[in-house]
């Protein structure tokens, strides 16, 4: 699919290239494209070398959660709902505690942890499925949930944002925070309403609607207060929360008689090896991004978007995100580096540049994970999961939207 996606780049601005050369002769796209090569390979250097420090940071502090405790805290949690949503699961059963684990490991943004943990779940699922191919019913839930799991702590995005500019990297957290949850609420109920899954249960209900009443207080007590002041209480309140999850960790550390700093160095590492690992991916989906916007072929499929909207007589401000959000269910690599190009040419802390940082906080590449976990288990007929999988994406995608204009508009 990746490969696929950026050969087309290139073949797009070609055939761009050459209609602005022959048609319109404007002789001087082919020195912006091959200006674009060198200019957003720099770019991507640059962003993955700021990267190190920020990223060595934050995954030194998630490690010590990871090891203190938190990933368990938050299983023991949710434990209760999860054993009603997957009644095919025995209670006790390997599959149970692998999925808590793994969703709980979404939540805190551990990927090196969740992903592991993912796999497993599906294999131990897959010892219940009476079907050697096709994926069942509890494998297609949790792969939804999976997929659009609210991230409670998006570390990758504020460091992006760090890097490039921003004044508070973190100031899109409550939005992304709201956005996710659509996703999760709407492939949560989607996938229910297809497997007729009974949500009507006591423990259920309780869950969701506190968490519904939760991310529903949040936006009615910011959609009522002037826009600066809603801008500096949820940027308080943002902080306040990193911040003191970063002191739970801590704490939960301090609890387990783990020693700090020795967890901080470990995590840190990997922090080290991931900023210089992506720098290759970086290189190829920026220059490939720079030279489909260099030859006018991007700018032209927005603008098209961007005079439909207008006919409508709809604001045209979030269309400059949409690249961000067409990209994301398909490649992560793609997705960062539309987000990174986004941020690059409008700036971080523009409305356009907000919303691409919300959109990839809020939705997943749906078609990578369909094909990681099911090819981890052979299964070749997904049944329903792609329909959920892209239906969470597109609430995610529109709540995004919404949720930037009350926020950032």
């Amino acid at each position: 699919m990746l490969n696929r996606i950026w050969t087309a780049f290139f073949f797009v601005a070609a055939a761009a290239a050459l209609w602005q050369w022959l048609l319109l002769g404007n002789a001087g796209v082919w020195q912006d494209i091959v200006g674009s090569t060198f200019e957003m390979a720099k770019t991507a250097f640059e962003v993955a070398l700021g990267l190190t420090g920020v990223m060595t940071l934050w995954l030194g502090i998630m490690r010590i959660g990871e090891q203190g405790g938190a990933v368990e805290l938050l299983a023991r949690a949710f434990r209760p709902l999860l054993r009603r949503l997957f009644p095919g699961v025995p209670a006790g059963h390997p599959a149970e505690g692998a999925m808590v684990m793994n969703m709980a490991a979404n939540m805190l943004g551990l990927d090196n942890a969740a992903t592991p943990l993912g796999l497993k779940a599906m294999r131990e699922l897959q010892t219940l499925n009476p079907s050697d191919d096709t994926a069942s019913n509890d494998q297609i839930l949790f792969l939804v949930i999976n997929t659009s799991a609210v991230t409670v702590v998006p570390v990758t995005i504020f460091t992006y944002r760090a890097q490039l500019g921003a004044a508070d990297p973190t100031d899109i957290f409550l939005p992304i925070l709201i956005a996710t949850f659509c996703s999760t609420m709407t492939g949560l109920l989607v996938t229910s309403a297809v497997q007729k899954l009974r949500l009507w249960q006591p423990v259920v209900l309780a869950y969701l609607a506190g968490l519904t009443a939760l991310v529903g207080g949040l936006v009615v007590a910011c959609a009522r207060l002037p826009r600066e002041v809603m801008e500096q209480q949820s940027a308080l309140l943002a902080n306040l929360l990193i911040f003191g999850l970063v002191i739970a960790f801590f704490a939960l550390g301090v609890r387990r008689r783990l020693n700090l700093y020795e967890a901080f160095i470990d995590g840190a590492k990997d922090g080290f090896k991931t900023a210089v690992t992506i720098i290759p991916y970086l290189v190829a989906m920026l220059v490939a991004i720079g030279v489909l916007r260099a030859s006018g072929a991007l700018d032209l499929f927005l603008d098209g978007v961007r005079s439909a909207v207008a006919g409508l007589g709809l604001d045209t401000r979030w269309v400059d995100g949409l690249p961000t959000a067409l990209m994301k269910p398909l490649s992560g690599s793609g997705a960062r580096g539309m987000l990174i190009e986004t941020m690059a040419t409008h700036g971080a802390d523009s409305f356009a540049g907000r919303l691409a940082s919300v959109v990839q906080g809020s939705t997943e590449t749906t078609f990578y994970v369909l094909a990681v976990y099911f090819g981890a288990v052979r299964i070749k007929h997904a049944r329903h999961a792609l329909a959920c999988g892209l239906s969470a994406d597109l609430a995610g995608v529109v709540a995004a939207i919404l949720v930037c204009y009350l926020f950032f508009a």
